[in-house]
């Protein structure tokens, strides 16, 4: 239950995230004394790992699991970088010459910006896949929301208002894969022990 409880925790603190990213650069600068936007990313992926212990056997057992693994690592990275941005505080220049310098390196900007994270929301859509059969509708909910942070992020020029979309229909889907799943084992074990 307790990993559980830490997935739908970081669920939120990554819709919370997306919410505070939506206040635009002023607001992300001027935070104090921490960067509180991109603190709940860090905690948020992190806590999101325990989904590989409740949909797998163990952390590198299937391909869910290293793709959700692999944008774990990639998001914690993209939230390094985020906390160095916001480190320049009003200095708009400075930051400017950190993004161009970023962007302008493959070897940074595809594994932390653009297709790294990306493997995370898809290892978390294999994962859902993996129970279509047992869990047509939460499956297919979880498979949505991770088309639509997709399609808000990539195809509508990262449109905050549908990644957020996005990431609410994501946590629902998620979040009745794992009570679902939980309410189905005990079912089972009861049913066994008759």
């Amino acid at each position: 239950m307790k990993l559980k409880i830490y997935a739908v925790t970081g669920l939120v603190f990554l819709i919370l995230n997306q919410i505070l990213l939506l206040q635009g650069t002023e607001f992300i600068q001027s935070q104090k004394p921490i960067d509180y936007v991109h603190w709940l990313l860090f905690l948020g992926v992190l806590l999101c790992s325990s989904v590989n212990y409740i949909f797998s056997d163990g952390i590198f057992n299937n391909t869910a699991t290293v793709l959700t693994s692999i944008g774990i690592i990639a998001l914690i990275g993209q939230a390094v970088i985020d906390f160095l941005w916001w480190s320049y505080g009003t200095d708009y220049e400075g930051m400017n010459n950190l993004i161009n310098q970023i962007m302008s390196r493959p070897s940074i900007r595809i594994p932390f910006i653009t297709i790294g994270p990306a493997l995370f929301y898809l290892g978390l859509a294999i994962h859902a896949g993996k129970l279509i059969r047992k869990q047509t509708l939460f499956s297919a909910v979880t498979i949505l929301g991770v088309l639509i942070t997709g399609l808000g992020s990539f195809v509508f020029d990262n449109n905050r208002y549908i990644v957020i979309l996005g990431h609410i229909v994501l946590t629902i889907g998620i979040i009745g894969l794992l009570f679902k799943n939980n309410t189905l084992n005990n079912k089972s074990i009861e049913l066994e022990k008759q």
